[in-house]
């Protein structure tokens, strides 16, 4: 008999007046397993992922997690999952120590428990020699790692990250996957939301969203055979400027390639 699914969502549609963030999706994440949600700015990741995390009521669809109702157990949903946003959560006024402190209260971890589960944070994130330094102080890449820490202090098995290395240089994005693949090996369903394609190979599957809809779900193998048309990259420092009329300028531009090619 098959595991039951860590997260399964059934049709999940969530809309905001008549705008439509999320429209129609369906799918399942396995325990254990490191799914990333991928697409660009405004795709509906970020939408998906605060329904699955009880933050939002979807508009309607079926999903659960762990097991429980996204629509009527969100208080035991919350109970069994850490959640990573977009944005940095922790508070800069506060020591390292005093923010694990502060989150081990806040997700209920037993206090014969707690000064383990802060030696481990420290450990995992690398902070040990800054357990007294003022948070606001610390780089980016050990802000997010402190972050993963605390977010993980009630040793959940389902961790959400939502775009969790935006901003933060190479070398602290290969680290901080590092520390997913740890959480992972060690059984933790990892679901993580991104935008970088470089990172779509760190995941065990991958579903692709753009405009509210999935567009594709499958290993980073799957997906990279499936596709045979021309890939193209175009850079722009202001990327305010970009229209989303540009998806289109791409689509022609792939078409055309593939029509010089066969001439």
């Amino acid at each position: 008999m098959s595991p039951k699914p860590a997260v399964r969502i059934e049709r999940l549609s969530k809309s905001f007046g008549a705008f439509r963030a999320v429209e129609d999706v369906s799918f399942e994440v396995h325990p254990g397993e490191v799914f990333g949600f991928l697409g660009p700015n405004g795709a509906g990741k970020t939408t998906t992922i605060k329904i699955l995390a009880g933050l939002l009521r979807p508009t309607s669809g079926r999903g659960e997690v762990a097991g429980f109702d996204v629509m009527r157990e969100t208080r035991e949903i919350k109970r069994r999952i850490g959640y990573m946003s977009q944005l940095f959560s922790l508070y800069a006024d506060l020591t390292v120590e005093e923010n694990i402190s502060f989150f081990a209260g806040l997700y209920g971890v037993a206090s014969e428990r707690r000064a383990a589960r802060r030696d481990w944070v420290l450990s995992m994130a690398g902070l040990g020699e800054h357990r007294r330094r003022l948070t606001g102080e610390l780089s980016l890449g050990w802000k997010q790692r402190l972050a993963l820490g605390c977010a993980v202090l009630h040793e959940p098995p389902i961790l959400f990250l939502d775009e969790p290395t935006s901003g933060v240089d190479p070398i602290s994005r290969r680290n901080f996957w590092d520390l997913i693949y740890s959480l992972a090996d060690a059984g933790t369903t990892v679901f993580v939301t991104t935008h970088y394609m470089e990172e779509a190979e760190y995941c065990n599957r991958l579903a692709l969203m753009n405009r509210g809809r999935l567009i594709a779900l499958d290993t980073p193998a799957g997906l990279r055979a499936a596709h045979r048309e021309p890939i193209l990259e175009g850079r722009e420092n202001r990327l305010e400027m970009v229209e989303p009329s540009l998806e289109d300028v791409f689509i022609s531009l792939v078409r055309d390639a593939g029509g010089a090619r066969e001439d």
